[in-house]
């Protein structure tokens, strides 16, 4: 692809996590960077074209046009989008993507659309060699890479278990928001598309690699109470798991939410189920996709006092090893360098060989961690 006039094309940056993912890569790109800012809003793009300054360039491509997103992303190294719901918005340009042999990262968290892409275009994907590398966002970078990172940690002839506890001070994005009331209402149709999944995908030979759920109970090690976290992150960092063979001959990992007291912990269940039910209830649902929109979100001040953790504790061979991946506002400023930085990595790094759909840790690996250090996320052995 290195014929190609265009290095990196950034869908929905006339979005508020699209425009910051625009922002840090005006400011933190490498010299010479060939880019472009694409969407369906020719008079919007050009506002944030002025506004970012430099030498990008504008694009105009509507979401639901085949023909029109086949140009754009023929031009492109790598394209990054924010434009979600995914499973309402994301397909066509995940196909035009895997068809022209374009890398493609996003932010979703919706594991319904991640299967569906896989069913779909990860064959062709292999064939064209493009990489479709979904979650690059808080979903799911800080587990599935700060799980990588602690791994390296341990011996890799031994089964490891892994947990991973997360606590956060931000706002979750609207985006994020939409996705899971979307999600909650459609868990049949996830369901179907995982257990389709399942058929499809080959196993590891000779090795093992799952998410395990639990119960909520106090961690001996952290001194939090946990909650079981029903996101996509463990699903990715499984998956990473069956990919590679650092992670062990058998491979377990378990994702939480930790607070520091029971009752916090018996809150944040209630609100969840809660949660879960009002998005079974159309009316309900658009209700609460209302009071949350999509496109806004919080100013710079409360943006800067937000931050994000994840402890890890690894098991292997007697072994214990604990680490921590931390940052500041995981809902917006950290989600849009974790994307840009995915994009930049993919376009320009010396990754491993790979092709399809890839997890992050698995499309990146060593890469992506240098760079998220190099740009602020600590990744500490405790």
């Amino acid at each position: 692809m290195s014929d190609r006039p265009l290095d990196l094309v950034l869908f929905g940056a006339t979005g508020f996590t699209g425009g910051l993912t625009a922002d840090y890569l005006a400011a933190h790109a490498p010299a010479g960077l060939r880019w472009a800012i694409a969407g369906r809003n020719a008079e919007r793009l050009e506002a944030v074209r002025r506004r970012l300054g430099g030498d990008v360039q504008v694009l105009v491509a509507e979401s639901t046009d085949a023909a029109a997103l086949s140009d754009v992303v023929r031009q492109a190294r790598v394209v990054a989008t924010t434009i979600g719901p995914y499973l309402q918005h994301g397909g066509p340009l995940v196909a035009a993507c895997a068809e022209a042999g374009t890398d493609y990262c996003d932010l979703t968290g919706e594991p319904e659309f991640v299967d569906r892409t896989y069913l779909e275009h990860h064959r062709t994907a292999s064939r064209t060699g493009a990489r479709l590398v979904h979650a690059c966002g808080f979903d799911s970078i800080p587990h599935d890479i700060g799980a990588y990172y602690t791994v390296q940690q341990l011996p890799s002839d031994e089964p490891i278990t892994l947990r991973g506890v997360v606590r956060a001070g931000g706002a979750m994005s609207g985006g994020t928001f939409h996705s899971a009331l979307d999600q909650f209402s459609r868990a049949r149709e996830m369901r179907k598309t995982y257990a389709a999944r399942r058929r499809a995908e080959a196993r590891p030979e000779g090795r093992s690699s799952r998410s395990v759920s639990g119960k909520p109970h106090r961690d001996p090690v952290l001194g939090y109470w946990l909650l079981p976290l029903p996101t996509i992150d463990p699903i990715v960092v499984a998956r990473s798991g069956a990919a590679l063979p650092a992670y062990g001959p058998e491979f377990r990992y378990s994702h939480w939410a930790g607070t520091t007291t029971l009752r916090y912990a018996a809150g944040g269940a209630a609100a969840a189920g809660a949660l879960s039910l009002a998005a079974q209830v159309a009316p309900l649902r658009e209700l609460l996709k209302s009071k949350v929109p999509q496109g806004s979100g919080p100013d710079p001040a409360r943006r800067e006092k937000s931050w994000f953790t994840v402890d890890f504790v690894g098991e292997a061979g007697g072994r214990t090893v604990r680490t921590r991946v931390s940052g500041g506002d995981p809902g917006y400023t950290e989600t849009a360098k974790m994307l840009a930085e995915a994009a930049l990595c993919l376009a320009f790094d010396d990754n491993p060989a790979t092709a399809g759909q890839v997890t992050p840790a698995q499309a990146m690996g060593d890469a992506l961690l240098a760079r998220l250090q190099a740009a602020g996320m600590r990744f500490e052995t405790l």
